[in-house]
């Protein structure tokens, strides 16, 4: 099931759990506004090439809009909306005051030399100027951008409208980017797997976690819950999986992973099949790559208690249903993941105030909105009787359609 699909579903679900009114649904799911541009550029050897970039504004009624710029070869306007809507219901569960937005530009980065994408960048970036800015949408960097491409960006739309360091996060912090921003999805996953193991009267120490994917989310997560005298016993990437019953040596894997691209070949665990790693003898599963990973093939099989979604997306709807009569408990992505907009947030907080904080100050704030949204969501469980997933999509609707209605917006 695809991505709109199935937060269309999860929507329609919250959405009769609230008794919402048929008309303000609709309205809710309708794009606020969708913007497609041409972005033509002439390529290193002198030929022009051209590129369709895009920017899916979802919904503003609790603030500017916000979400991930990508640059990749298959852009699938279906995802980017889903993406653009979970954003809407994500910065709402976190309790920020945004809306939702994603974009980016149908291209293959890997294909492109550095001063191709910075010229494609800034293009588009003269396309969608107007549209975009620090009370309207604030973009931010997702597959295939990076810190680089937010200070292409800043600097292209400060041309136009002055220095504007709010305009996107996930900047480098010589641009007013913050400390910790790095770190904070992965953060964030600690933190909420931490306020649900002490619902269940455990703690990080002590338990067995797998995770899948060791990109920045995956390692972050992996190092701090070691930190955390949590056991990390399976771990994999594209380059394959390894495993180590006893726990891997995460600081060593860290260093492998760097040097070698990749987890495979470390010499401190055994490999293994990566398909198999969502199988593993584990406490706590945290899948933190893809979408679509745990399905009815795989979800019969699965011997974890909790699953962390790190990932966005990661359990489809069948394997959900599965899990829950399995008595698995599923955290979902729309809470789990959103450490990285929560200090996104903190980030364009410090640019509009010209002050900038301290890495224990962001990460103290980021534990705070974690632990408060655990809260929120469970009781949005006690009211509505419903799993975590459901109690979080509530949670993030009622929002928006409070603001909605508070607005005079409602049809």
């Amino acid at each position: 099931m695809n991505a709109l699909v199935a937060t269309n579903r999860n929507f329609k679900l919250a959405s009769r759990l609230l008794g919402l009114d048929p008309k303000l649904e609709t309205s809710l799911l309708i794009p606020f506004r969708e913007i497609k541009v041409e972005c033509t550029i002439p390529k290193d050897d002198g030929t022009l090439a051209s590129y369709v970039g895009f920017r899916v504004q979802h919904d503003n009624a609790r603030g500017p809009m916000k979400g991930g710029i990508r640059y990749h070869p298959e852009v699938d306007p279906d995802e980017v909306n889903a993406l653009a809507q979970l954003m809407t219901w994500k910065t709402a569960v976190a309790n920020i005051p945004y809306g939702g937005a994603k974009g980016g530009i149908g291209c293959n980065p890997s294909d492109l030399s550095v001063s191709e994408l910075e010229r494609l960048t800034r293009v588009f970036t003269q396309k969608i100027h107007d549209l975009i800015g620090i009370h309207t949408d604030v973009p931010a960097p997702d597959m295939g951008t990076g810190p680089q491409t937010m200070a292409w960006i800043l600097d292209e739309y400060s041309k136009f409208h002055g220095y504007s360091p709010a305009v996107v996060t996930g900047k480098p912090t010589d641009l007013g980017g913050s400390l910790g921003r790095d770190a904070a999805t992965g953060r964030g996953v600690l933190f909420a797997t931490e306020a649900l193991l002490n619902e269940y009267g455990k703690s990080i120490s002590g338990q067995r976690f797998v995770i899948q994917g060791f990109g920045n989310v995956g390692s972050w997560a992996a190092q701090l819950i070691s930190e955390n005298g949590g056991k990390v016993v399976a771990v994999s990437d594209i380059t394959g999986a390894i495993k180590n019953h006893k726990g891997l040596d995460i600081p060593s894997l860290l260093k492998h992973s760097r040097e070698q691209r990749g987890v495979k070949g470390f010499h401190g665990g055994d490999p293994i099949d990566p398909s198999s790693i969502f199988v593993e003898d584990c406490d706590v599963l945290i899948p933190a790559a893809l979408g679509g990973v745990i399905n009815r093939e795989n979800a019969n099989a699965i011997k974890a208690k909790f699953i962390v979604e790190a990932a966005n997306h990661p359990t489809d709807p069948e394997a959900d249903e599965i899990l829950s009569k399995r008595g698995v408990v599923i955290l979902p992505d729309i809470y789990a993941n959103s450490g990285g907009v929560t200090v996104s947030y903190f980030e364009w907080v410090q640019n509009i105030q010209g002050f900038m904080w301290d890495e224990e100050k962001v990460n103290n704030e980021l534990k705070t909105y974690m632990t408060k949204g655990f809260k929120d969501v469970k009781e949005m469980c006690k009211t509505h009787n419903c799993d975590l997933r459901m109690g979080a999509f509530t949670l993030g609707v009622d929002r928006v359609a409070r603001a909605t209605v508070l607005r005079g917006w409602e049809a």
